[in-house]
């Protein structure tokens, strides 16, 4: 009876055309891969500086493990924060000018435990309806009152906030939203966590890297500042190794180092990732002509769509969402560009709202120019 239930579970998936499969990955990450025993171009990454497979971030991680072995054998509270670790954290602090900063496992993490650790039942939490399911489980956790407004939707906010009676109030929002590629309206946010005495905790996972003065991310991009910010970026996507941190006010720090059980109860990322990080770290530091780069293959691709059924939406981030609409449609064209060895996703609902499946191009300082013009071509062929 039981089996039978998952079974037919999974038949209902199959015939809504939403059952994903996973592709095995047989070369190392980057603009050209290999998968299931085939050759792409791959534009479904999140190694937007294409530093994943960099030889200086393999070089620092095989130096990590000389020095640090492999695990972390512990808890960061027990024996498992190296030193490497540390570095990491005072160098994230300094590259986000932020005061302090906690390292996390994985994004999913660090959301989870920054909104259990602060908020409880008799609280508020107020969410973007796009926001990361990260932030909508986060909520779901804390039992507090969860308010979603419409996309973007800052007045909305504002109404939500005004009739509150929250002991406390968190703002929780994608800096960048990672199924259309668009920016949060971060100052607007700060301004009425300011003013309704609330928490916003900005989830920079997409901007981190790419945005803002040599990819300081989106309060750089913006130029803001607020003790009221609790910034999260993971470290897994533009600065291409694994993990996360959040950072913020030294005491909001060293809370969540006591209370966010997601930090406290697991065992510490091995110590030879936070090596490769400090490494990667100089090179979004210095490296600014990979985000200038990414800029010219956002303008390529931008310029040479030309598909009216489809609809392309107006992101300047390396996210380039096309949207297709039916989900057998969208699962048609990846398949399509997948037999002229071009690998986009095909993204469906429940991760996008129902009738807008698409395509979720992702771009990286990786990819050269011909790549982007041979896409662009193809899917102008397809649309046609």
């Amino acid at each position: 009876m039981v089996f039978s239930a998952l079974a037919a579970s999974l038949a209902e998936l199959d015939a809504q055309g939403l059952r994903r499969r996973r592709r095995v990955l047989e070369s190392a990450q980057g603009p050209r891969v290999r998968v299931d025993g085939r050759d792409y171009d791959a534009f479904c990454s999140n190694d937007y500086l294409g530093l994943a497979g960099h030889p200086a971030l393999v070089e620092a991680a095989c130096e990590g493990a000389e020095k640090h072995g492999v695990g972390a054998g512990a808890s960061h509270l027990i024996t498992g924060h190296h030193a490497a670790h540390h570095a990491l954290e005072a160098a994230l602090a300094r590259f986000s000018r932020l005061p302090a900063a906690l390292l996390f496992s994985t994004g999913y993490m660090a959301n989870i435990g920054v909104a259990t650790a602060l908020i409880e039942r008799g609280d508020a939490i107020f969410a973007d309806r796009l926001n990361h399911a990260s932030l909508n489980d986060a909520a779901l956790l804390t039992r507090a009152e969860f308010k979603r407004f419409a996309h973007l939707d800052v007045a909305g906010l504002e109404k939500l906030l005004n009739a509150s009676r929250a002991r406390r109030k968190l703002i929780v929002t994608d800096a960048v939203f990672s199924m259309d590629g668009d920016i949060a309206p971060v100052p607007e946010l700060v301004r009425l966590a300011e003013r309704f005495d609330a928490w916003l905790l900005l989830d920079d996972a997409h901007g981190f890297g790419v945005l803002g003065e040599h990819g300081c991310g989106s309060l750089s991009h913006f130029n803001v500042a607020s003790p009221r910010i609790i910034y999260m970026a993971t470290l897994g996507k533009a600065a291409g190794v694994f993990g996360a941190f959040v950072a913020g006010e030294p005491e909001l720090v060293e809370l969540l180092a006591q209370r966010a059980r997601s930090y406290v109860y697991t065992t510490a990322t091995p110590p030879l990732l936070a090596h490769a990080l400090l490494r990667s770290l100089d090179l979004l530091a210095r490296e600014d002509w990979r985000r200038a780069h990414l800029a010219r293959l956002i303008e390529i691709l931008k310029e040479g769509l030309k598909v009216p059924r489809w609809r392309a939406l107006p992101s300047l981030t390396p996210i380039q969402p096309l949207i297709i609409g039916a989900n057998d449609e969208a699962v048609s064209v990846t398949a399509a560009l997948a037999r002229e060895g071009i690998l986009v996703p095909a993204i469906r609902p429940p991760t996008v709202p129902r009738g807008t499946a698409r395509l979720r191009i992702s771009l990286s300082a990786a990819h050269g120019e011909e790549q982007v013009r041979r896409l662009v071509t193809t899917l102008n062929a397809l649309g046609d």
